[in-house]
């Protein structure tokens, strides 16, 4: 195939504020600046067709006959309704790939209308469904004796990934955001799995966004307020650091979830600003001193390249996707445990001139990744390693057509 491929892409979100909803905004963006052929579809509060240069976006409305995931995210028990309409979209649109990003609704109906139309199927992973059963578990659990209940979330975790990797074994090709994943995802499913970084807007995060002078020093958390966020090992860094004798700083949470009453309850020198977007958002980053992510269930961890573009240094844990963003000594530190955290955290606060040498290779670092890079690598992958049978796509119309 010389020409482009033309991409059916099918987030999980899109309007929410997550790492999918942000990596699709990017990739819509990317196809309509080079004019490449690209519809998306998506959920949303009502349906919607609109045309941007080469870029279809379709969204479909979510109904109430379902559960609430977290927040403002919702799961559609009765989104196949949208079955013949998505359908007869893709039959106009002929693509060559179908893109999903997970065994959401939304990659429920792509997978398979990809199977019926005979088109090729490629898959992203971006969230570790299998740790965040194993956290939403751990608080159902948090009764049985500690003896029992161990081995109950590892078999509850264990079987979230079988389930999970059996999904992601129909697509031709798999994309996962660190390279923990990428051998995981191999190993579980037989398929070809890339390599899929991701950037942060270095314009919207920046350090030219800092306009306080002064104050106590600031640590910073961005993200959803919840378990699988690991969010009240802050409290217990809050308390490590003033019993160590450290008082002059504050907590900044930005973000909300099930974990905000606890948090407000337990922390005794934090801000919790809620969720913010735009400019907001971007001069909240840039008056961190610091930014400390103790999620270990992130595949990647998009908040932390935000901090560093921001010119903030990050501490990050050891599990999970955020590590590969931070180079320990230059722009942050990687702690393998909670003693680490604590101490890298302290000695950053008691050393402002390595804290500024950080800042600025935080933003050398933000500044070298790049949004077009990876999605030119995603083309590649899909023009090298995605089977285009022509005869087989018209075959696939013509039995629907008949």
């Amino acid at each position: 195939m010389n020409r482009a491929p033309k991409v059916a892409f099918f987030p999980d979100t899109y309007h929410e504020i997550d790492g999918v909803a942000n990596t699709s905004l990017r990739f819509e963006a990317f196809a309509r600046q080079r004019g490449l052929p690209f519809l998306i579809v998506h959920g949303g509060p009502h349906n919607q067709i609109t045309q941007q240069g080469s870029v279809l976006r379709v969204q479909l409305r979510r109904s109430r006959l379902g559960f609430s995931v977290d927040c403002d995210h919702d799961y559609d028990l009765v989104f196949l309704r949208h079955y013949w309409r998505v359908k007869r979209l893709l039959l106009d649109f002929n693509p060559d790939v179908v893109h999903i990003t997970g065994p959401s609704e939304l990659g429920i109906i792509g997978a398979l209308l990809a199977h019926r139309l005979g088109v090729a199927l490629a898959a992203s992973w971006h969230t570790n469904l299998h740790q965040y059963a194993r956290s939403r578990a751990s608080r159902v659990l948090r009764f049985v004796p500690e003896r029992w209940r161990n081995g109950l979330l590892d078999m509850v975790e264990r079987g979230s990934f079988r389930a999970t990797g059996r999904f992601y074994k129909i697509p031709q090709v798999l994309f996962a955001p660190n390279p923990e994943l990428v051998a995981s995802l191999r190993k579980a499913t037989g398929k070809a799995c890339f390599f899929m970084s991701h950037a942060a807007d270095t314009g919207v995060f920046s350090p030219e966004f800092r306009d306080r002078q002064g104050g106590p020093f600031r640590i910073g958390y961005v993200g959803r307020l919840t378990a699988e966020k690991n969010v009240r090992l802050l409290a217990r860094l809050e308390g490590a650091l003033l019993a160590a004798g450290h008082h002059d700083f504050r907590m900044v949470l930005v973000g909300q979830g099930a974990e905000e009453a606890w948090l407000r309850k337990n922390l005794r020198q934090a801000e919790f600003t809620g969720v913010l977007t735009g400019r907001d958002l971007s001069c909240a980053y840039s008056n961190f001193d610091l930014f400390v992510f103790p999620s270990e269930t992130d595949t990647f961890g998009l908040a932390v390249l935000e901090a560093l573009a921001s010119g903030v240094p990050a501490v990050v844990m050891a599990g999970g996707g955020p590590k590969y963003s931070v180079h320990p000594g230059s722009t942050g530190y990687i702690a393998r445990n909670f003693e680490e955290l604590v101490a890298a955290t302290a000695s950053l606060m008691s050393r402002p001139g390595a804290l500024s040498s950080m800042r600025r290779a935080a933003r050398d670092y933000a500044l070298s990744r790049c949004w077009d890079g990876i999605f030119d690598d995603i083309y590649a992958v899909y023009k090298r390693h995605l089977q285009f049978s022509e005869t087989r796509l018209q075959d696939g119309r013509a039995a629907t057509l008949a």
